[in-house]
């Protein structure tokens, strides 16, 4: 783990942390918003008073900008901006993604960023975009390592980034997290995979994140590029992902939408405005739509929400219910729910970075058969040792006169040692009618304690079967 970065809670793969820069330490899950040098829709200085701790910008933009280059060189980023907190820069890879070309080179515009004295700079590196050939992903990730590794050998005074790249093959992605990690780069952007945000392709986006967080290993803060809509930040952060840059907030506004944490609604086909920020407070959405100031106060909306989202992420991960956020949240479009899935089939992988000790459990869909408490539980089954005669039971008023031991049952864990009932997670609250995922991993465990335990009888009263 880098010396900058510092983990404070975990939950899931998620995790609030600290990351030093030095313009300040910032709290993470962040959000940073996209701040255009040249269209400013909120000024910096608003921004931080609506709660953003750091901001994000393009140096490329600034470079190729005569006056702003020179007053940049003079005064520094911070006081062009007139932002007190972290700033990061972007070196332009996203101009070289949507034109091809750009007209600078690699460690001309690393400097610069040192020069105007950026808090996190990131190399120029090849977005590589989704399922491109695997010859032009490792051609093109070959090209981005070469870069980065330029990059490591003229470090300046702030902190360092290396993009993951890699396409939508796992295996690159995974490589590139490793090289990222090996080279000691403070901050670890996952890049190339906005394409998969906007087809709402979240199964695949998953499968990407996740194979560079293996690479990079649980203690980097690692950026997900272009993860601006709050319906995606539970999904990311349960993956690991500490940083956000947001210019969804801006662009949704020019296009008249209305953010909301499960999706977005278009501001002329809207009747109410279920929001209680500043904006929406006394307004209704035929005022917003005659304003002059619509374009903005809809930004402004727009980031209260998204600001509002972070904190929410980060109060699940300080009492340990992520996973309950997100069976709310991927459940707000068919999309969402694939990445769900795929994280589920990930469970392996979150049992090892998950806390072991939480507050409550909320069983509330088949999903929730997969939540790394009952793969952790199921790999453990092996540690009973069972002799004589063992009851397993649902009915916690069965008379258990006569066994040598007693296992409650409940789905999807199946059976446990009823002196463990009133704690964590075989406390969890579950629906009356239980699902097949979650009977069919409790009877799994139950087969599995009953063949780890050859010299046991086992009787069985479950009413939860059904006959």
């Amino acid at each position: 783990m880098p010396d900058c970065f510092e983990i404070l809670h975990k939950d899931l793969g998620g995790r609030i942390g600290k990351l030093v820069t030095p313009h300040g330490t910032i709290e993470t899950p962040a959000l940073m918003p996209v701040v255009n040098p040249h269209l400013k829709l909120i000024t910096p200085p608003e921004l931080a008073d609506m709660g953003a701790s750091i901001i994000i910008t393009n140096s490329y933009i600034i470079h190729q900008d005569p006056e702003l280059n020179a007053r940049a060189r003079e005064v520094g980023l911070h006081e062009l901006l007139d932002f007190r907190g972290p700033i990061m820069t972007d070196s332009g890879a996203f101009q070289l993604s949507v034109y091809g070309d750009i007209e600078v080179l690699p460690l001309e515009i690393l400097e610069f960023q040192y020069t105007i004295r950026s808090d996190i700079c990131v190399p120029l590196d090849i977005p590589t975009p989704p399922d491109v050939s695997r010859e032009r992903a490792e051609s093109e990730l070959k090209e981005t390592e070469r870069r980065l590794e330029e990059a490591a050998g003229n470090r300046g005074e702030s902190l360092l980034a290396g993009p993951v790249q890699g396409s939508t093959h796992p295996d690159l992605r995974e490589k590139a997290g490793r090289f990222v990690r090996d080279k000691g780069f403070d901050v670890c952007p996952v890049g190339g995979v906005v394409p998969l945000m906007e087809a709402y392709r979240f199964d695949d986006l998953v499968k990407v994140v996740t194979s560079s967080k293996r690479g990079l290993g649980s203690g980097l803060p690692v950026h997900l590029f272009g993860a601006g809509h709050p319906m995606v930040f539970a999904l990311a952060a349960a993956m690991g992902c500490d940083l956000f840059d947001s210019a969804a907030y801006a662009l949704y506004a020019r296009q008249g939408r209305y953010l909301t944490s499960s999706g977005t609604w278009k501001l002329e086909e809207m009747k109410y405005l279920p929001c209680s920020c500043r904006v929406c407070q006394g307004r209704d959405p035929q005022d917003l739509l005659k304003s002059p100031d619509r374009v903005r106060l809809l930004a402004m909306h727009n980031l209260y929400v998204s600001l509002q989202e972070i904190n929410l992420v980060k109060q699940r991960i300080r009492e340990g219910s992520l996973w309950d956020l997100l069976e709310i949240r991927c459940r707000s479009h068919p999309r969402m729910l694939d990445g769900l899935r795929r994280l589920a089939s990930e469970s392996a992988w979150l049992e090892r970075l998950d806390a072991s000790s939480k507050s409550a459990f909320f069983y509330l869909s088949p999903e929730s058969a997969s939540r790394p408490e009952v793969v952790r539980y199921s790999s453990r089954l092996d540690r009973f040792s069972l002799k004589g005669e063992v009851l397993v039971t649902d009915d916690f008023s069965t008379d258990t006169e006569g066994f040598d031991q007693v296992m409650y049952f409940k789905p999807p864990f199946g059976p446990y040692p009823k002196e463990l009932g009133e704690t964590y997670p075989f406390n969890l609250e579950t629906p009356k009618e239980h699902d097949c995922s979650a009977l069919e991993k409790a009877m799994t465990n139950l087969q599995k304690l009953i063949a780890a335990n050859p010299k046991a009888r086992f009787s069985l009263k479950l009413r939860c079967i059904p006959r």
